[in-house]
């Protein structure tokens, strides 16, 4: 005997209608979307000159260095305001190993910043 699947009738026609309708506007962008690039759209636009010839060319590794360094303090405060809302049940173990991790990412933009990784010359 097949199990009741009644319940699960909707859901599948619900899938089966939302593949028709993406698969409907997927096919009606390829046909109805301009082939020919407008000129305005390969104009400067906000940045101020021409477009790239490659997008693949290569890029000065101190933008990667402050794109990761970004990161990191975003990560840090990200840490920090559920740590300030949960300090008072932490206790003394929350506020060292908080002040560690602190200190590591302090001792790491230190080095970096000694280094010379976010001069711009």
């Amino acid at each position: 005997m097949a199990p009741d699947l009644g319940p699960y009738l909707a859901i599948a026609v619900f899938l089966v209608v939302a593949g028709m309708i993406s698969l409907l506007m997927v096919m009606a962008s390829f046909v109805l979307a301009p082939r020919a690039p407008d000129p305005e759209k390969n104009s400067a636009y906000e940045c101020g000159f021409a477009a790239f010839s490659d997008a693949r060319s290569k890029f000065d590794v101190r933008f990667y260095l402050v794109a990761i360094l970004f990161i990191i303090f975003d990560l840090e405060v990200a840490f920090l305001f559920p740590w300030a809302v949960a300090l008072g049940g932490l206790g003394v173990f929350g506020l060292v190993s908080m002040l560690v991790f602190l200190g590591v990412l302090t001792v790491g933009f230190i080095y970096e910043w000694k280094s010379g990784a976010l001069e711009w010359e």
